[in-house]
């Protein structure tokens, strides 16, 4: 069993603040991290390789510092590790970062051999588009779990694996062919604490670079300018002014509310 996970190293989202100047992310001195949702799919890829052996692959498309992230999915279990940087990626929307990741994983199936599962934390949270995981899913032209919160069942040898999955009134049990992508939930599992096994590992094991020069890329499909989604502007909503309290008898209260909404009733000519 081979599993390739997708990951993103973001800024700690509780210390990101916003210059409203140029209303762009204020990065600098802002730590960084392995996406929350994509260290879930780590987790679930290392647990089904402690169970039916094989190995686990990770690939990162990120700026040459994100090979931090890379190590600690490394100390969580997995076994190789791409980084995917080049400049001909800056500035890279969700379709052209799902081409991009889809170029790097034509690379680790090279190198490492093929894949039965994909993963992907459902989204990334400094984007919150959850675009990327299908848009690689449909590149690769495999079937697509979303929302993962339970692995029910792997069959190695029939190639199936069956999935819980979160929907807006419950859940689901999908049961779907290998290779396919799965995304994940933060409830799927809980993230184990590394062995001193794995942080020896971490270490010892290299970062493999990939890019341009070593990687089949069509740069026309990557970077801000083969984009069709541009960020217009990024801000920080204003602060909602404390709620009043009312108090009284039910009459009293009631009162009290209805004088405050009465000028919108009136102008929505509902009195």
């Amino acid at each position: 069993m081979h599993s390739l996970v997708f990951i993103k190293q973001v800024p700690d989202a509780a210390q990101v603040r916003v210059d409203y100047e140029t209303g762009t992310l204020i990065r600098e001195g802002v730590p960084a991290i392995i996406n929350p949702f994509d260290t879930h799919a780590i987790e679930a890829a290392v647990q089904i390789k402690d169970k039916f052996g094989g190995s686990v692959s990770v690939l990162c498309m990120g700026p040459p510092m994100a090979d931090e992230a890379l190590k600690k999915a490394l100390a969580m279990g997995a076994d190789n590790v791409f980084l995917l940087s080049d400049r001909v990626f800056a500035g890279s929307d969700t379709l052209a970062t799902s081409y991009a990741l889809w170029a790097g994983a034509q690379k680790v199936i090279q190198e490492i051999g093929p894949v039965d599962i994909f993963w992907a934390g459902k989204q990334a949270i400094d984007g919150d588009t959850a675009q990327t995981g299908p848009g690689i899913a449909t590149r690769l032209d495999v079937p697509l779990v979303t929302y993962a919160v339970e692995v029910k069942e792997v069959d190695p040898s029939a190639k199936k694996i069956k999935i819980v999955r979160l929907l807006e009134g419950g859940t689901e049990t999908i049961e779907v062919p290998m290779p396919c992508m799965i995304t994940t939930e933060e409830t799927l599992n809980h993230i184990r604490f590394a062995p001193l096994s794995y942080l020896i590992k971490a270490a010892k094991t290299p970062v493999v670079l990939l890019n341009s020069s070593n990687t089949t890329i069509d740069a026309s499909q990557c970077g801000l300018k083969n984009s069709p989604t541009k960020v217009k502007k990024a801000f920080t909503p204003p602060k909602r002014e404390r709620g009043e309290m009312i108090e009284g008898s039910l009459d009293e209260i009631i009162s009290a509310v209805y004088e405050k909404i009465e000028p919108m009733l009136k102008q929505l000519g509902r009195v």
